[in-house]
């Protein structure tokens, strides 16, 4: 008869190190081999695997942007003019940092 191990409470979430990621990883992609096995070899599921590659492998997309100088708007407070992608947006100085992360945002898609 086989053994049946119960996990309960905040202890059934086992921490993982980097490095065991990684060499889950290789192993899952590694000519040959079947995400599905490694991860019931692991004890955790497919989708765990996926999602540890997308988190360290795959590089945070960003956008480079060049602040390419500083003018007076009509109501003479300051207005940053960032060039991104050829694009020139012209924002307020005190223009909240969500709109302007919202506005850059956009302009990379």
């Amino acid at each position: 008869m086989g053994q049946i191990t119960v996990i309960s409470g905040a202890e059934r979430r086992r921490p993982w190190t980097d490095e065991q990621k990684l060499a889950l990883i290789e192993a899952a992609f590694a000519p040959g081999a079947k995400v599905a096995q490694v991860a019931a070899q692991a004890d955790i599921r497919p989708s765990q695997i996926y999602r540890w590659r997308r988190d360290l492998l795959v590089p945070q997309s960003t956008v480079p942007v060049v602040v390419t100088g500083q003018s007076s708007g009509p109501d003479s407070s300051s207005v940053l003019v960032i060039e991104v992608q050829g694009a020139t947006v012209r924002v307020m100085a005190n223009a909240p940092g969500s709109f302007v992360t919202a506005v850059l945002r956009a302009l990379r898609r």
